[in-house]
Order: C-alpha cells, then sequence, then structure tokens
C-alpha cells in the first residue's frame, strides 16, 4: 500500500515539469459539507494537493481572512474529528497535507494522532508552531505511520538551521516566503528567489512556497523558482464569498498559470 509520503512525491512528480499546486483550505468553512465540496471542487479545478486547516483558537501563523474562517468553522462547533472526515473524502482524490497546531495534535498524544490521521487519509502534517529542535518525537510518529511532517523555513531561519531542516525534511520544504502571517500581498518579497535556491540546495525533497501568493502571476513566478505553490487566503475568501464554484474558478485560474 502506498505511503502518505510516497503518495507526496508521486504528486509532485506528476506535475511534469511544472510546479504543483496546493490550494490551502479551512476544514469545516464555509460549513462541513461546504468544506468537503471546496475540496473536491479544487481537485477537479487541477489542484495537485491539498493543503487542509484545522481550526484552532490562536493562530499564530493565519492572516485575517484564514483566521476567520478558522474563528468561524470552531463558533459552528467543528472539531478536529470532523476535519479529518473532511481529509478522507479529499484523500480519495489528492495528497492531503493537514495543517494543524502543536497543541491539537499533542493533546492526546502524538501518535494517536498521527495514527488517526494517517487513517483518514492524510499524507502530511504542517505544525507551524512546533520549532525543528522539538520535532523528533512526531516526526518518528509520522515516519512509523508513512505520513510526511512537513518542516517550514522562513527568512529568518539561519544556515545552520537550515542544513538541519534540509536534512530531516520529509515530503517536502514548505518556504514561508515573507516574515509575517498568511493574506495577500500585492508584490512578492525580492528576496524569496535567494531563499529558494538556498532552501533547494540544503534538500532532496521538493521545495514549496507559500504565504502572500494570491494572483495567477504571482502563482507563475514562484512556479518558476520552486517546485510547488501554495495559495491560501484567496482560496478561503473564495469559499467565504462563492462556495465551491467560487474555489474551483480560482484554483482553474492559478493552474493554468502554471502551466
Amino acid at each position: 500500500m502506498e505511503t502518505g509520503i510516497e503518495r507526496l512525491a508521486a504528486a509532485f512528480a506528476a506535475a511534469r515539469g511544472r510546479a504543483a499546486l496546493m490550494p490551502y483550505l479551512m476544514g469545516g468553512h464555509p460549513d462541513l459539507e461546504q468544506s468537503k465540496e471546496c475540496c473536491v471542487a479544487a481537485a477537479e479545478a487541477g489542484a495537485d494537493l491539498i493543503e487542509l486547516g484545522v481550526p484552532f483558537s490562536d493562530p499564530l501563523a493565519d492572516g485575517p481572512v484564514i483566521h476567520a474562517a478558522g474563528t468561524k468553522a470552531l463558533k459552528a462547533g467543528v472539531t478536529p474529528h470532523d476535519v479529518l472526515d473532511v481529509c478522507a473524502l479529499a484523500s480519495q482524490r489528492l495528497p492531503v497535507v493537514l495543517m494543524v497546531y502543536a497543541n491539537v495534535v499533542l493533546a492526546g498524544g502524538a501518535e494517536d494522532y498521527v495514527d488517526r490521521a494517517a487513517a483518514a487519509g492524510a499524507s502530511g502534517l504542517i505544525v507551524p508552531d512546533l520549532p525543528h529542535g522539538e520535532s523528533a518525537e512526531l516526526r518518528a510518529a509520522c515516519d512509523a505511520a508513512g505520513v510526511a511532517l512537513v518542516a517550514l523555513v522562513a527568512p529568518t531561519t539561519t544556515p545552520e538551521r537550515l542544513t538541519d531542516i534540509g536534512a530531516d525534511a520529509r515530503g517536502f520544504v514548505y518556504v514561508v516566503s515573507l516574515a509575517g502571517t498568511t493574506g495577500e500581498r500585492g508584490q512578492l518579497d525580492p528576496q524569496l528567489p535567494a531563499l529558494v535556491e538556498r532552501t533547494l540546495a540544503a534538500t532532496d525533497v521538493p521545495v514549496a512556497v507559500g504565504f502572500g501568493i494570491s494572483t495567477g502571476d504571482q502563482a507563475a513566478t514562484v512556479g518558476e523558482l520552486a517546485d510547488g505553490v501554495i495559495v491560501g487566503s484567496r482560496i478561503v475568501r473564495a469559499a467565504d464569498e462563492g462556495g465551491a464554484e467560487a474555489v474551483g474558478a480560482v484554483v482553474d485560474e492559478l493552474a493554468r498559470a502554471l502551466r
């Protein structure tokens, strides 16, 4: 049986000379049923992978759009288990990487959460508030389940830390394109090409870039630099404003730009 790590590798390889597109969707937003519909729409419109957020009360990496979506989901009673149900459906179509905060993972034990995520078809976890130096236990649990613990690299990452992250990387490395939270930006950080180049040199796995990417032109520019492009706030805003149909339209625009 193919592991989650193997599914991620296959998805990047299948992009065939272009960057893989990974839209971010908040689990349970705008509601649970529409959340599932949005994942299906993204898959049908040209996504290669899906990043699925688990709503959390103190999402330190999230800008206003994604923060508001998570708050809305929590107020509606969406639980981490509910998001795994969304993951189970979405993972039938594409590899799914869960973006989940450490408290959710560790509350009942890392192995338990990883096993439940794997059973729901998750290919990877992104835990933005878990420092690399404190991630060994969770990475071991993920390795045992065939799930990738995806590491993050930021503009503030030191060369020494980048070397360590690159050596331990599973699935792909997530390059945070700017210092700050998620959100649509008018232009990309001029230092991004150098950061991506350093990250590519430090690891053997694909490198995907997220934070601040919202337009087709921006996606195409990043797609020339990296192996993957992650778009969040614009996708979440589309889900809020027009549900699955709007998500499909945005993903189609981005996918065309990357071709």
